[in-house]
């Protein structure tokens, strides 16, 4: 299985912007450059098991986060994710995203039986 560094540079940014922190501060906290931070959330430098250890505990989330996109027991993670994203949608909106939702998956599960 290749690693998604990419993917895990996105959820950290997301994490970061979230906490409503710069680059410069992940680098201060973590000890790390700011330019390393910057490659690392670009997705285009490899990050050590230290490095996301580093960067996990600066932005108070979990590895699993930050790696789940690379993780195939990632179920609970992506159902947190998915309850966020509808927690400020009117009720038209989340009727017309479990709509979509739906949708995708009996494409997916057909898709599949192939």
């Amino acid at each position: 299985m290749e690693i998604d560094y990419k993917a895990i540079g996105q959820r950290i940014k997301i994490a970061r912007i979230k906490k409503d922190i710069t680059q410069d501060q992940v680098a201060e906290i973590t000890g790390l450059s700011n330019p390393h931070v910057s490659n690392v959330e670009t997705g285009s430098t490899k990050p050590s098991l230290p490095t996301i250890i580093k960067i996990a505990n600066a932005l108070s989330v979990s590895v699993d986060e930050l790696l789940c996109d690379n993780i195939i027991h990632s179920k609970a993670i992506f159902e947190k994710e998915l309850s966020e994203l509808l927690e400020d949608c009117s009720d038209k909106e989340t009727y017309a995203i479990v709509e979509i939702a739906k949708t995708i998956k009996a494409v997916f599960r057909k898709t599949l039986e192939l």
